[in-house]
């Protein structure tokens, strides 16, 4: 194996990501017929393939399943040894990648993302939106530089910052607006509508509720904090949303917010990091602008 570069390891991490040359091209900035020109070359280099293309999918090959974790690691290196550069400057610049969940980014992120053009005017900014199991892998495989996530994840890779917290709210139809307060007792009687699975929203919505994850539902998850509400707006049942949302979501929707009876439920927004990345120092000035950001009134 001669002549292989960094930039046909990232071609090869692109299209073993997103198993689709035309995806995997655009991330990459190229054509679609340079990138298989590129990864041809690498199976040459090889002697061996790499994928496994038919006329729909691209998959990876055992070899290649097990060449794609090295390539990960060298990529991986290669960036912290950039990252280790940075840590020499006098402030974070350069490409900075962000995660955030579904449940913080449409809230949040017009906010820090205007506190960091602010602070670190020479960051050039890539959000990342998906939920956390995936966050936590991206993270790992240095995909992202850092995301913003509820608390604890409970890694130990991983540094977790606490930034803030804040409570969860009811939301039900607007003309039950005068009824009390419910407990959370009382949910195990309501229809209450979910997010789907794999978002920590649900199993923190459940927890609060005592209810086990397994049970049984009649089909009305929604994939989004915005879909719960209109359902809720239509009469169909109730569900619970973070504060910070309650300003987007509830404006044109019919529905009421309330907070509960007794203990309130909450949860703990904060930022994780590898913990092998250089730029520790850096990403905690982040987090502070990410705190500063969610309460930019705050003295």
């Amino acid at each position: 194996m001669t002549n292989l570069t960094l930039k046909q390891f990232r071609y090869f991490e692109a299209l073993a990501q997103h198993r689709h040359f035309g995806h995997a091209a655009a991330v990459c900035s190229i054509s679609q017929p340079a990138l298989s020109v590129q990864i041809k070359e690498m199976e040459r280099a090889l002697g061996t393939p790499l994928f496994e293309r038919s006329a729909r999918q691209v998959r990876l090959t055992n070899f290649g399943e097990a060449f794609a974790l090295r390539v990960r690691d060298i990529l991986r290196g290669v960036d912290e040894l950039g990252d280790f550069a940075r840590t020499v400057q006098d402030q974070l610049v350069g490409r900075f990648r962000l995660g955030v969940i579904p449940t913080i980014a449409p809230y949040l992120l017009p906010r820090v993302l205007q506190g960091l053009a602010k602070s670190h005017a020479g960051l050039d900014i890539h959000v990342r939106e998906t939920q956390t199991p995936r966050l936590a892998q991206e993270l790992q495989q240095g995909r992202i530089d850092c995301a913003i996530v509820a608390l604890p994840m409970s890694q130990p890779a991983l540094t977790e910052v606490a930034l803030f917290s804040e409570d969860f709210l009811l939301v039900r139809p607007a003309q039950d607006a005068a009824n009390p307060a419910p407990g959370p007792e009382d949910l195990r009687d309501m229809r209450l509508l979910l997010l789907e699975e794999g978002h920590c929203f649900r199993e923190q919505a459940l927890a609060f509720c005592n209810v086990g994850p397994s049970l049984p539902r009649d089909g009305l998850d929604g994939s989004s904090l915005a879909t719960l509400v209109q359902m809720v707006g239509a009469g169909i049942g109730v569900t619970m949303i973070p504060q910070m949302a309650q300003q987007v979501e509830t404006r044109s929707a019919a529905v009421t917010c309330v907070r509960f009876k007794g203990a309130q439920p909450k949860r703990t927004v904060g930022m994780v990091w590898r913990k092998t990345n250089p730029l520790d120092t850096q990403l905690r000035e982040i987090a502070q602008v990410v705190r500063s950001s969610a309460f930019p009134d705050s003295p």
